[in-house]
């Protein structure tokens, strides 16, 4: 089968198209003939051994989002059957719901264990969820990682409510799947960025309230304004060091700050103060497990929301599609069409 891997030596010179073996499935396991996939930022950083020792000796397939057919099945599967329709989820170690503990989230895709970028995969079959129907292949492909952390932030985790406002930073596939999720909980939501073009991509999808960063570099101030003046509930953070600070002024006393990415710098850099005197939750994502995606997965074919799809590649025009998220040019995810 052909695949895409980290071949030889970690560098995103050594991320090439390749080949191995068709899989079979063993005792409880399905195989999956592969449909689509889509790109993460974790794929820019995942070639350079970005995650550390824990990552899967070399070669590696990669990617963790995707979906694709079930094709066959081992000895002793119980629930699925051949043709149906499913994401494998981006942690195999997560499976049942409750909290995260080291255990779970031991192994991932396309890091601790291969990826989706891979004509077949073996799974168990507790490993994968299904799809909705509603959706076409390259839409349930974005769905395992950016998703399930958009949903984990505000619903899992935080149990977003009517009439909460919610900000989001940024159009990548979290933050739309946050405005998305935001809105169909009945939240008022103000997004930020730098491009006004987004910016009015935006608005088309509900947004409230949108502000451009480069326009307003204190846009903390504004954001409090916009809520009323106390703040907002909630915060989609995924800029990190750079955008921290401006955060903690958004943020209403006794609010929560859904850490999710450091787009803009990985080190604390921050007044520790305002956390602590206003009782602010700063709290760590890191996607979520076969729960998180089911009952996602429930709401957006309850409401028949579409994911934001920026563009689509070929298999082998993968290499394009990372230099096109690396540009930061793109409005929601980047897919891969198998």
């Amino acid at each position: 089968m052909r695949v895409f891997q980290v071949e030889d030596n970690w560098s995103m010179e050594n991320a090439r198209i390749g080949s191995r073996p068709d899989p079979l499935p063993g005792p409880g396991e399905i195989r999956i003939k592969m449909k689509a996939s889509a790109l993460n930022y974790r794929d820019l950083i995942v070639p350079e051994r970005g995650y550390g020792s824990r990552m899967k000796t070399l070669p590696l397939i990669m990617l963790s989002d995707g979906v694709g057919i079930v094709e066959s099945l081992g000895e002793g599967v119980k629930h699925l059957r051949v043709g149906d329709r499913v994401c494998p989820l981006f942690f195999q170690s997560w499976i049942r719901g409750g909290e995260p503990n080291k255990k779970k989230l031991l192994l991932s895709l396309g890091c601790e264990m291969d990826g989706t970028m891979a004509e077949f995969m073996v799974l168990p079959e507790g490993g994968v969820a299904l799809a909705p129907v509603h959706l076409d292949d390259l839409e349930a492909s974005s769905l395992p990682t950016a998703a399930v952390t958009a949903w984990r932030a505000l619903v899992t985790e935080s149990g977003v409510k009517p009439g909460d406002k919610v900000l989001v930073q940024g159009t990548g596939g979290v933050s739309l799947f946050a405005l998305q999720f935001a809105k169909i909980l009945g939240a008022y939501v103000i997004l930020i960025s730098s491009s006004d073009d987004k910016l009015s991509k935006v608005r088309a999808m509900g947004v409230d309230e949108t502000l451009n960063y480069r326009s307003i570099p204190e846009w903390g101030k504004r954001v409090r304004e916009i809520a009323g003046g106390d703040g907002v509930d909630h915060i989609v953070e995924v800029g990190g060091q750079g955008t921290l600070p401006q955060s903690l002024r958004s943020i209403r006393t006794g609010g929560t700050i859904s850490l999710i990415g450091v787009l803009a710098g990985g080190k604390m850099d921050i007044p520790l103060g305002p956390i602590v005197t206003r009782h602010v939750r700063l709290q760590g994502i890191t996607v979520g497990n076969r729960d998180d995606f089911s009952n996602m997965a429930k709401a957006i074919a309850h409401h028949r929301l579409h994911p934001a799809i920026d563009r689509t590649f070929a298999f082998d025009e993968i290499h394009h599609a990372l230099e096109h998220l690396s540009s930061g040019q793109h409005f929601g995810k980047i897919t891969i069409k198998h």
